[in-house]
């Protein structure tokens, strides 16, 4: 696998992460070529993790976050040069693993020109970052994502948003398949509460120290007394878990709350994150980003969890994660989200279908969705909170999913 960034956090690290643990577990021999300084801190089901060294330290990205070590750059910003060089630089430490029976690259930019130059067979998973935020209407960089998917035996996509975005950004691409991105439904599960909040409590005091919160990338100093004391009293709670920039629309769920009877814990960092606590309505707890190993427990500690995106987004992973934890999503309609929303409906009772998503951008739509899921009688809660982790488990599963995407390579 070649992965060119961390495998922690969210989006293609996590997904990353899952397939080699599960690729692992099914008794493949899995070797990641990633930029992960600290795997055995990971479950990655005995995979073996390379960490090639970059050309003057530089990170092609999406969107400019920090990496310990590194420069990052965005990749349109980089010169043809500093692009070659990255890539040959990856290809070779994936050349010095070969053979292999495949090689399963992210990215259409740069895990595909990555992935053809080793001269192996390969195929590459498209994300919604690169598609989006570097190649569109860049069409040097759309060029060179058509050439270099040419060859592959398969390009995946996580949703049918995603198969148009694709070609629309690079034209016609031959052999793509849609698998959508996956849950771990046994860590994610819904858990009582008592049993919820020991258990996040447990693992905020492991936390690494933060003073002053100088880390973006650490959880909050102090989150254990201000989880235990927000917790200590059952009111509605709705949670929203992400990075805090401005196109993942939080500022939407804050309109909506002033609205609601309700409280918010609000999980994530990024360039937004002053803006938001200035503007933030009463009873809000900001956290900081927590790791999987948080989130398990807080899940399903929410009554409800609201994916707000005003941006087109490839796929609802946090919204698949909060059904399998039973904290039922609210998400914005649109893109990748719109066909999460399709699944939980699929599954809801059907008076309660317009219950799994709002108007995009729309406050007052979310607003009176979510006073009407608060407001449930706690068996109709039970049946919506259950119809979702149905939803998860019979559509996203990281077990489904890793078996899916080798499926071709098995005929």
């Amino acid at each position: 696998m070649w992965h060119g960034y961390l495998l922690a956090g969210t989006g293609s690290n996590i997904y990353t992460q899952a397939l080699a643990r599960e690729w692992s577990r099914a008794g493949h021999d899995v070797v990641v070529v990633c930029q992960e300084p600290h795997p055995d801190a990971l479950d990655i089901g005995g995979a073996q993790v390379v960490r090639p060294e970059l050309p003057d330290r530089l990170l092609p990205v999406f969107v400019v976050d920090r990496y310990a070590g590194l420069e990052p750059r965005l990749l349109q910003n980089m010169t043809r040069a500093e692009r070659e060089r990255y890539v040959e630089a990856n290809a070779q430490a994936l050349r010095d693993l070969l053979p292999a029976d495949l090689v399963f690259a992210n990215h259409v930019l740069l895990g595909g020109p990555v992935a053809a130059a080793t001269g192996a067979r390969y195929a590459v998973k498209a994300h919604g970052s690169e598609l989006e935020y570097s190649m569109r209407g860049n069409a040097e960089l759309s060029a060179w994502g058509r050439e270099s998917l040419a060859e592959a035996e398969r390009v995946y996509v996580g949703s049918a948003h995603i198969r148009r975005v694709l070609e629309d950004v690079v034209g016609h691409v031959d052999r793509v398949e849609e698998v959508p991105p996956g849950v771990d439904v046994e860590e994610f599960r819904p858990r009582a509460r008592d049993e919820a909040l020991a258990g996040l409590l447990e693992e905020v005091r492991r936390d690494r120290p933060n003073p002053g919160n100088a880390n973006e990338r650490l959880p909050d100093e102090g989150n254990a007394d201000r989880l235990r004391a927000f917790f200590g009293a059952d009111e509605p709670t709705v949670l929203y878990f992400g990075k805090l920039l401005l196109n993942k629309g939080v500022h939407v769920l804050f309109e909506a709350l002033r609205d609601v009877d309700a409280r918010a814990v609000i999980v994530g960092f990024g360039d937004y994150r002053d803006e938001l606590e200035r503007t933030a309505p009463p009873r809000t707890l900001f956290t900081g980003p927590l790791e999987h190993r948080h989130l398990v427990h807080l899940i399903p500690l929410a009554d409800a969890t609201v994916v707000p995106s005003i941006f087109p987004e490839a796929f609802g992973m946090v919204a698949a994660e909060a059904a399998a934890g039973g904290s039922p999503p609210l998400v914005a309609r649109h893109s990748g989200l719109a066909e999460i929303a399709e699944g939980l409906e699929a599954e809801y009772p059907a008076e309660l279908r317009d219950l799994a998503s709002f108007a995009t951008g729309n406050a007052a739509d979310l607003a009176e969705k979510l006073r009407r899921l608060l407001s449930l009688p706690a068996g109709e809660r039970a049946r919506v909170a259950a119809a979702a982790r149905r939803a998860a488990v019979e559509r996203w599963s990281w077990a489904t999913v890793a078996a899916r995407l080798l499926e071709p390579f098995h005929r």
